[in-house]
């Protein structure tokens, strides 16, 4: 484990060390303080890097912890490995051999239609068709929903180069039943937001080029089918996705090791200022303030903006114009004798249009072995989110009540559980609205004027594990390369 300390880091200042700041100990600060060091070693420097976390544990909303036999997600229970950073990640950490499929007994989703719980269509990727027999059979359409969305390959591509929402690329695409009953809840379990106003080019952007590049979904989706070995799975890729056999803690307990050398953590230690200097940065503390060469946020946006808006008003307006949704995640352990429905699949998902409480539920145990006793199933489920809100106003009483009662209602789950426990993410959940690019673009550019420092984080570029990584390492690069005002620290600066 990194050495834990409240106490400012003391070095020898003629064996010119550089020092950085990450401020935010979760998985892309992390990986910010990961890749600092790595190119400071390629350079033969040495580097001191200090990480100032809020609370008493890293990875912020990631994190895996025992409950009694089983084995729980805090927040994400794996990654895509069609992203290359996290493979690539866990591959210099020495991890590779670690990692582990889903299992491919259950490798599918179901969606709720009717109160009942109905398989994806096979080969229905998130947005986009691929097979034209699975649009046939399932139940979730009418055959007029069918027919509009099968006639996708027909429709002309879209000349307007502007953004779109989600709403309107589906609608447009594979007709509003298909919007309301596949791709709102599929989209909506990554996002937790509203079609409706979500950016098509932020969060469907390899979909938004398909259309341009291949001028049709279904075509598109054939030809990259095609390249590949066929699966069996629907709904998301979960043939992609990788865990580890002890959780997403092995890849923070992994970094923390990782920078243990030339790093230290600096615990329950809000940072309250960061302060530019002419020779670099104060970072003020709860208890301490200590000068480095440069400073990574690595924070949720609201914290970033707080400390942002001293150095430039403007970049902190942009990031609070980034609209957040609160969620909460209820992780729940079950007899499999009280459990209704077979759970042969990874999860459900819930249209909005079905009026539930819930919006989804995740078979955890199902996707990865050892996650529950024999016998036992560890459930995740998740509420609250942009079409939501008001679920997080209640009580984890009052929340724990509703879910029992939506998981009885739906998968027929009886009986006491084993465990039930609620997980809070207020306002954790940024929403990719409508011109989300164009905003990032801004605040880069207004960040890009702020020299020896850089913003990293999930209201970026994208929400889950490897785009996280990715940030968090684009940050270190840009802090080490010193961006175009300074120079560098390569150099010997």
């Amino acid at each position: 484990m990194i050495t834990m300390t409240t106490q400012p880091f003391q070095f020898d200042s003629s064996a010119c060390v550089l020092r950085f700041a990450v401020i935010g100990a979760g998985i892309t600060g992390l990986a910010a303080a990961h890749r600092l060091i790595e190119q400071a070693r390629a350079a033969g420097r040495l580097i001191q890097v200090v990480v100032f976390e809020a609370t008493d544990r890293v990875g912020g909303v990631f994190g895996t912890e025992a409950r009694g036999d089983y084995l729980i997600e805090r927040g994400a229970d794996s990654f895509i490995t069609n992203k290359p950073w996290g493979i690539d990640l866990c591959r210099r950490l020495g991890l590779q051999s670690r990692l582990i499929p889903t299992n491919a007994e259950f490798r599918r989703s179901l969606i709720l239609y009717q109160g009942r719980p109905v398989p994806t269509p096979a080969g229905f990727q998130l947005v986009a068709p691929t097979q034209v027999a699975p649009i046939l059979t399932t139940p979730l359409l009418s055959w007029a929903g069918k027919l509009r969305l099968l006639s996708e390959r027909l429709i002309p591509a879209r000349t307007e180069t502007g953004d779109e929402s989600v709403a309107d690329f589906v609608t447009r695409r594979l007709g509003k039943e298909a919007l309301t009953r596949l791709v709102q809840p599929l989209v909506g379990g990554i996002y937790t937001g509203d079609p409706e106003r979500l950016s098509a080019q932020a969060t469907l952007e390899r979909f938004v080029a398909m259309e341009r590049n291949s001028g049709s979904l279904f075509h598109g989706m054939k030809a990259a089918r095609t390249a590949r070995q066929p699966g069996h799975s629907s709904g998301a890729r979960y043939d992609l996705f990788v865990s580890f056999p002890d959780g997403i803690q092995e890849l923070l307990r992994a970094l923390e090791q990782a920078i243990q050398p030339e790093g230290g953590v600096c615990w329950n230690s809000p940072v309250t200022r960061v302060e530019k200097r002419p020779q670099g940065w104060a970072v003020h503390a709860s208890r301490s303030c200590q000068e480095f060469s440069g400073v990574v946020l690595a924070l949720p946006v609201p914290a970033a903006a707080q400390l942002v808006r001293p150095l430039d008003a403007v970049c902190a307006d942009l990031l609070q114009s980034i609209e957040l949704a609160s969620s909460a995640i209820v992780v729940s352990g079950h007899s499999l004798q009280d459990v209704g429905h077979p759970l042969d699949a990874f999860g459900l998902v819930i249209p909005h249009a079905e009026k539930r409480r819930i919006l989804a539920t995740s078979f955890l145990s199902r996707k990865f072995e050892h996650r529950a006793p024999p016998g036992r199933v560890c459930l995740r489920t998740f509420v609250g989110g942009a079409l939501q809100p008001e679920m997080l106003t209640l009580s984890d009483a009052e929340i724990l009540k509703i879910v029992r009662e939506e998981l009885r209602s739906i998968l027929g789950v009886r009986g006491m559980p084993d465990f039930a426990e609620v997980f809070r993410y207020p306002l954790a959940m940024p929403q990719y609205t409508v011109g989300h690019l164009e905003r990032v673009n801004q605040i880069r550019q207004r960040a890009a004027q702020i020299s020896g420092l850089e913003l990293s984080g999930n209201y970026l570029d994208g929400v889950g594990v490897p785009d996280c990584i990715h940030s968090g390492e684009q940050a270190a690069e840009q802090l080490w390369s010193g961006g175009p005002a300074s120079g560098g620290f390569r150099a010997g600066k």
